[in-house]
């Protein structure tokens, strides 16, 4: 099965794409554009599920030269980030200590982690496991996290994980993704 993404983004945010780069394995898509005149970069990944710490952060390597102060990261990444990311707090292995490294060097920063570093709030289900995870996330660059008033996870009845919603304070009003 091909993997796919999607970039939703509201008509009334008044997105003006410059650039649009996708892989034709469906894993990534890349919109570099403007929003009332301000530069944003959307990279929304799709990791597989065989080895996503490794494919994410090889991806993150090549595309390094298109992330930015103004670049968000979200997407299923098929992996906690944390242990407290998982219902069964089990320690996070070596290939996801080696992408939190990575993001580190790159100064990026899971946005949910910030505003909620305590919190055990999970974004999909295995119903084969019997476990909650947090394997969605939302990235952001550490000097841009002024930008971002609040970010929350929402249910959904319709699919086994659940969206997260970031509202960023643009210069002019506060924006919802």
């Amino acid at each position: 099965m091909q993997a796919r993404v999607v970039i939703l983004i509201s008509d009334k945010k008044n997105l003006k794409a410059i650039a649009v780069k996708k892989d034709k394995e469906g894993h990534y898509i890349v919109i570099n554009g403007l929003v009332q005149q301000e530069n944003i970069t959307i990279l929304n990944i799709d990791a597989p599920n065989t080895g996503p710490p490794k494919f994410i952060e090889q991806l993150l390597l090549d595309l390094r030269n298109e992330i930015n102060r103004n670049t968000i990261i979200v997407g299923d990444f098929n992996t906690p980030l944390t242990a407290l990311d998982r219902s069964s707090r089990q320690k996070v292995n070596k290939e996801t200590m080696d992408l939190n490294y990575t993001l580190e060097q790159m100064d990026l920063t899971d946005i949910y982690r910030t505003f909620h570093p305590a919190t055990a709030e999970h974004t999909f289900y295995s119903i084969a496991h019997g476990t909650f995870s947090k394997i969605d996330h939302m990235i952001g660059h550490k000097t841009s996290l002024n930008k971002f008033k609040k970010i929350e996870i929402i249910s959904s009845t319709l699919s086994d994980h659940c969206g997260i919603k970031l509202e960023i304070n643009s210069k002019r009003n506060p924006q919802n993704y």
